[in-house]
This record gives C-alpha cells, structure tokens and sequence, in this order.
C-alpha cells in the first residue's frame, strides 16, 4: 500500500510539473472509484475489445501491444514474449473481422497500408488475409470462417484474460511482475538501507585504520628513539661492561639491560620520512635479544660510530612507499567525511586511468595490462552502455567526447588511439601514430569542435617512467574524418609533453612538458602564443583552473603551482605534494590530479595509501581520502557533483561521495 500510494504521488507531481491538469482530474476521478489496489484485468480488455478494436483506433491498439512487448523483452522473458506475439496477431485477426462485420472494409484497406510490410515480415500466414476486402462473403469462406465465430471471440478474450492475470496478479504466480513505479519505493528504502549499512562500516574502516596508524606510529617512535641514542646506548655498554668485569654478571644479562635501556629512551621529533610496515618493526628487533650465548657481546659488536646496532635497523627504503606504506605527516590531514563510497573490482591488474563521463553516468577505467572497463556506479543507470575492451598493449591515456557520453578514446603504449562507441559496443575508429613517437601519453576533446589533440612521445633508455621518454608529437585530430589535420609546433627535439588541458572554449590549449616548460597555444591558429619555465623537474599534470585565469601544474617532485594567467610567472597558490608523490609509484603512469566542479578541492596522486586533497586558496591544509590497499595511481572529479574516482596499483577503482 506504501508503494502504491508513493507511485501515485510521483505521477501526479509529474502531472501537475508538464501541466496535464485535465489528465490529473481524470487520474483523481479514476481513483475515487478505485475498489481494489490491484490489477485490474477487465479494464484492460475493455480497453482492447471495447474502446480501441469498435472505435477503430488501431495505431493505440498497436501500440499497447508494443509497449507490452517491450516491457516483457527487457526482462528477457523469451515464453511471454512469443506468447504475446501469438495473441498480439490473434487480435490483430479479430480487429479485421470485426471492421468487415461492421461494414468498414476501408479501415480493412487502410490497416494493411500502414501494417501490411510488417505483417508480411512477421510470417507466411497473414499473405491470404490480404484478399479478405474482396470477398463478398468471407464469412463463409472456409479459410476465414472460424474467425468469425461466437465461440472463436469468447476463446480469444479469455486467452488474453489467463495471460495478463499471470502476468501482474501475484493469485498465479509467486513473484508476479510489478510496475517499475511500484518499485521505487522499495528500491529507495534498500539504497537508503545500503547507505547506512556503508556509513557505518566506514566508520568501523576508519576506526580500525586509525588504530592500526597510531599502533604503526608508535613502534616507529620506538626504533626511532633506539637509533637515534647511539651514545646513552654506548654509555649504557660501558657501564654494563664495568659491571661485568667487576662483578660477574654473566652475558644474557648484558644483552637485557641494554634492550632494557633503548626501550626507556624518549621519542624524538624526529622520525624519518614514513611510518614503518608493522610486520618489519614488530619482527627484527627481537633477533638481538636473542642471541646465543656463545657469541662475543663487546662494543664491537655495535656499530657506535654510524650510529647503528643491530637492535636498531630503522631506516625507511622505498620498498615502504611503493607497497603503499602510510607516510609520516598524513596525521595533519583530517579524513574526508563520506555520504556513500562504492568499490569496483573488475580489473586484475593496476589501475593506470580511471575517468568520469560528461555527464558523469558512466565511467571508464584502464588497467596496465591493456584492459578497459566501462560501467556505471549508479544503480538507477542502464547498465547498457558496460563493456570490456581489451587492446592488447598498456593504456597511457584516456578521454571521453566532452559533448556527450558515446565515444571514449583510449591511447595505449604501442602508438595505437582507439575510438569505442558505447551505444554500438565497437571501436569505431583505430588510428596509428608514426612508429617514432609509439608512447600516446595524453588525449584531450576539444570541448566545443570535433577534435582531439594527442601527445605522443618516442622512448629512450631510462631508470624510471619520466626518463624513459623521448622527444614529443602533438597532433590535432578531426573526429568526424578521424585523420590527422596538422602538428602543433614545438620546436627542434622538443621534450615528451606529458599532460594536455584545454579552457572552456576548446580555443586555448595548454601543455606540460619533462623539462618543466608549460606551453599555451591558440588552436584557431595553431601556434605557441606563450609559454614559461613552471618547474625545475618534469611536469606530471596540468589543469586550467576554475575561471580560467590561472593554471595548475603539478611537478615530478611533488610541488604543486597555481600560475597566473593575467600575471604570466606569478605563483597564486602552491603546495608541496612532495611525500606523497614518489616516483617510484610512476613505474606505470604519472602522477595526476583532479579539479572538483568548484574548483576549490584538488585531488592527487599517491605513493601512500590514501590521497590528499587540497583546500585551493584555502586556509586548512586539506583532507585525506579513505585508504586503499596500495598506492593510489589515478584520481578524477564528477562533472557537477562533489563524487571521486580514486583508482589504486591494488586493481581497485572507488567512487565516492563527500559531505
């Protein structure tokens, strides 16, 4: 009863909202006489046999019946389908024979100009019924005569009555089918029940992860404090070997007052650049303690002048921040507090790019070995358009048409841009770059004409991903053609660009290169109108700001710019991203980051687990993201709504939603 009185206030709002007032009265009048709240069959034949077949409204009988299909094909419900098929041309018969009982052979006539194609494509046996206007008596034709009985018509409404009732009355059938209006009711209160369910587990994440952090941190203050006191250490050996020689002590008491002591040494500040793995800092001090006996226990054995002891082996590598290892420092960042947070698994590798839609409907994400993934997070969008596209060669790069949410251009690492069609499932158009430049390192739509810009790169021998690439291509592409329409100029052996943005207007186009340049060019022109040296390193990522008066870059060393336009070199903003930004987590992809709607949250990349977003302009230092399992590689905006996709190295993506 709930739902139905639900279902009836959306149809009025929806009435009252397109002005239907004469449609609202008749909906109010039909509901006062409502006896029952359940399926009404005999409306429904009257509304066949006595409103539509007499009045010799055809085009709404066929188009009931249409409906009716349509509703039983998208619940892939094969037997009513062919059921409804086989009545649907029984009525059709009996629309014929009561039109020449009635002495209207012309609406006969006029049923076959429009349907009789159709009719003939459907099946042999409608061919003799195209001669029925021209039989004096059909009637008595023996071909046609069964039509026109009493006791055809009576088998022909109560086959149409059996249908419908075990179809929508739940008398016939267990799980009867229910109006999609009827459902959302039901479907709301479940999402709301999910949401609830997910807030609270989050809540227990959050709490679990802050306990592990804070248990992390302390052992890390632990082997600190015991590397970082090699001269109480040295004093207390002293002592304890005066006490030896003088009184006897034997050597495992040695040992133990010297574990003993480290233990009661105080935290300094100072802790080293990230937090421990837990497994390593619980496991290796305890070789030390116990050491066999018949080993020598002298001063030589603990390195005073490095300041090392085997007690103490305390130095963070860069196995810690590529295993995504929560670095020192995050604690200042408070967590981000979130409505809703969806994880999607389909992929069995990395996460190299992740991307919202347009219209944020659909998402697509690539993983590093080739594969692409289209879906949606939203469980009131079709899930028509989810595909997978395997391309056979590491995705560098991903865009989707800035106009609507059909094509989705995928670069990948062999010189290969794909264009996939959603709505056609298929890759439309499969270009190639010249083999000199096979790294396709960026795509960007125009968001007003029908073209993108690539940027390609050759590939040198090199100790990470930044080193490993050449000189640089950018070409403009047309959309409608797909062939190549001219090269933005660069100059001679121009650096790899490595990050595209285009302004509102799609007239403007920026782009950063490895030696740190970012360059502006007027596309209507197609030449450089400007350009500055932003960063000492290479730049991983560029966006135009809000009101595009300004421009982001992010660096290989993790500094973060805010560049004036109108005052081309003066620094509006900056940050340091430097602990978060590794390039050992570059292995596969660049770092990135992302623009909120509003243009006051910037999302990054991490070597940690969690990302940082900063306030833009603001005077917080920012928020982080709830934890991955593994470094988080790609990260990207809703369109309009305050939601993030967050794609790890652990082969996740996550959507989620922030108060």
């Amino acid at each position: 009863m709930e739902n139905m009185q639900y279902a009836e206030e959306l149809v009025r709002e929806f009435l009252v909202f397109r002005g239907f007032t004469d449609t609202l009265q008749a909906l109010d009048n039909e509901l006062s006489t409502d006896i029952g709240k359940g399926f009404h069959v005999d409306k429904l034949l009257d509304l066949i046999f006595a409103i539509y077949i007499p009045r010799f409204q055809v085009d709404k009988l066929v188009g009931l019946l249409n409906f009716f299909k349509h509703c039983f094909s998208n619940l892939s419900e094969n037997v009513l389908v062919d059921t409804l098929l086989k009545l649907e041309g029984y009525i059709l018969r009996y629309y014929i024979v009561y039109a020449i009982q009635s002495g209207r052979k012309d609406m006969v006539l006029e049923f076959f100009g429009i349907y009789g194609n159709e009719l003939v494509q459907k099946g042999h046996d409608w061919t003799p019924w195209f001669a029925i206007p021209y039989l004096k008596n059909p009637s008595l034709d023996p071909q046609f005569r069964i039509y026109f009985s009493k006791e055809w018509y009576e088998g022909l409404r109560l086959s149409v009555r059996n249908f419908f009732n075990e179809i929508f009355n739940e008398f016939f059938l267990t799980k009867p089918r229910i109006p999609a209006l009827l459902k959302i009711s039901s479907d709301k209160n479940t999402v709301n029940h999910l949401k609830k369910d997910i807030k609270q587990l989050n809540l227990k994440l959050s709490q679990l992860q802050a306990l592990l952090e804070e248990k992390e941190a302390l052992i890390c203050r632990l082997r600190s404090s015991a590397g970082n006191a090699p001269s109480t250490l040295g004093t207390s050996v002293g002592q304890a070997n005066s006490i030896t020689s003088s009184s006897g002590m034997d050597e495992e008491n040695f040992i133990l007052s010297v574990s003993d002591k480290e233990i009661d040494v105080p935290a300094t500040p100072g802790l080293g650049e990230r937090e421990l793995n837990p497994e390593r800092a619980v496991g290796e001090p305890a070789k030390n303690v116990s050491r066999p006996r018949n080993e020598s226990s002298s001063i030589s054995d603990i390195d005073i002048e490095s300041g090392k002891s085997d007690v103490s082996h305390m130095n963070c590598d860069n196995s810690y921040k590529d295993d995504g290892c929560q670095m020192q420092g995050e604690e200042e960042f408070p967590e981000v507090k979130v409505d809703f947070q969806e994880t999607f698994l389909g992929h069995t590798s990395a996460i190299s790019r992740c991307r919202f839609s347009a219209s944020g409907n659909n998402i697509a994400s690539a993983s590093v070995d080739g594969t692409v993934r289209i879906w949606t997070y939203d469980s009131s969008t079709s899930a028509s358009r989810n595909a997978t596209i395997y391309c056979g060669a590491e995705i560098m790069s991903l865009d989707w048409e800035c106009k609507s949410d059909r094509l989705l251009l995928i670069g990948t690492a062999d010189g290969g841009i794909k264009a996939w069609n959603v709505d056609a499932k298929r890759v439309v158009c499969d270009l190639n770059t010249s083999e000199a430049f096979p790294s396709i390192l960026d795509l960007k739509c125009s968001p007003v004409e029908p073209i993108f810009v690539s940027a390609a790169a050759s590939r040198r021998h090199g100790s990470n991903y930044i080193e490993s690439l050449g000189f640089a291509s950018l070409t403009v592409w047309n959309m409608k053609t797909w062939r190549a329409m001219s090269s933005l100029p660069l100059g001679e052996d121009p650096p790899a660009i490595t990050s595209l943005s285009f302004n509102h207007n799609g007239k403007i186009l920026a782009a950063a290169a490895t030696d740190g340049m970012i360059h502006i060019f007027d596309m209507a022109a197609g030449l450089q109108i400007t350009g500055w040296p932003a960063h000492d390193t290479a730049i991983s990522s560029i966006l135009f700001g809000p009101d595009e008066t300004s421009i982001f870059s992010l660096g290989s060393d993790g500094k973060i710019f805010e560049w004036s336009l109108q005052n081309q070199g003066h620094i509006l903003w900056s940050r340091n991203d430097a602990r978060f930004c590794d390039p050992g987590t570059s292995k596969h992809c660049r770092h990135e980051m992302a623009l909120d709607a509003n243009g006051r949250k910037l999302l990054v990349t991490s070597g940690s687990v969690r990302a940082p977003m900063y306030q833009v302009r603001g005077y917080t230092n920012g928020l982080k993201t709830l934890p991955h399992s593994a470094a988080i590689t790609t990260v990207d905006w809703h369109p309009t709504l305050p939601i993030f996709l967050t794609g790890s190295a652990d082969n996740s993506v996550r959507v989620t939603s922030i108060l």
